[in-house]
């Protein structure tokens, strides 16, 4: 099973791998991969279940879903949104050596107990069910009018992007990818020592949490731009949960003045 990826060429760059969230697929970044393409090799990917990605009757579970993503994307700099956010984080905890450098926007390691994990899986196995009942563009619909997407407006949520999806993907996706079958990567946090930024939008208040109590795990993580070791983090002001596409242009900010502080600290490249 291979992944399908939409690559935006530059020749003699870096490549950046995009992993976007749930019932999303490549194209559904808004400008950024165009914006990224003046310093990086962009390569946008379709995850498991999405896009023009192949469907395996079986599913691809979390850690397997993160492998396929690193197959594609080699040794890079590694971006995930959200769903995409996880599997990013499950490759560099499983293949660090890939990983060069970790960009996470609302994302989480995994939930700690099995209760609340078996809660979760509940949940999304009756979404899936929904979802099949009722088709893609009803599910889309009733996904796209939850709080957690108030800020996207009708551009930035890209629902006709979103119908290039098939319903039995989604479904897939949910069933076994989703929060619930991921196992939870906190204990291993501390291990990672590449370059980290933790992002989220500012009234994203839990996801913003997240980051504050991933961002002490991560300490020996290089991301800062001071010199000392820890992840960078940053929040996106007036954004919620996709703060990249409700707010793309301070989103870009952080993202480049992050990059541009980091290669101005001695020993960071």
């Amino acid at each position: 099973m291979t992944l399908a990826v939409e690559e935006y060429p530059r020749p003699g760059a870096p490549t950046i791998v995009l992993v976007h969230g749930f019932t999303q697929n490549a194209r559904c970044w808004g400008n950024l991969p165009q914006q990224l393409n003046r310093r990086f090799r962009v390569l946008a990917i379709d995850a498991p279940g999405h896009g023009a990605s192949p469907v395996r009757h079986d599913g691809a579970d979390p850690a397997e879903a993160a492998r396929l993503i690193g197959e594609v994307g080699g040794t890079a700099h590694y971006l995930g949104y959200s769903m995409g956010g996880r599997l990013c984080l499950q490759l560099a905890c499983d293949q660090p050596d890939l990983v060069e450098e970790l960009v996470l926007i609302g994302a989480t390691p995994g939930l700690t107990s099995s209760e609340s994990r078996e809660t979760r899986n509940r949940a999304d196995a009756e979404l899936a069910d929904r979802l099949e009942g009722g088709g893609l563009a009803a599910f889309l619909d009733h996904w796209l009018s939850l709080p957690l997407f108030a800020g996207l407006d009708d551009v930035a949520a890209a629902r006709a992007a979103r119908l290039r999806n098939r319903s039995e993907g989604v479904a897939s996706s949910l069933r076994h990818c989703g929060t619930g079958r991921m196992e939870p990567l906190w204990d291993r946090l501390p291990l990672l020592s590449m370059p980290v930024l933790l992002l989220a939008g500012a009234l994203d208040t839990k996801f913003a949490a997240e980051a504050e109590t991933m961002a002490a795990s991560l300490h020996n993580a290089t991301g800062r731009t001071d010199g000392r070791p820890g992840p960078a983090l940053a929040l996106v002001d007036e954004a919620g949960h996709t703060a990249h596409l409700e707010q793309p242009g301070r989103f870009l900010g952080l993202l480049e003045g992050w990059w541009e502080a980091r290669h101005a600290v001695p020993g960071h490249g």
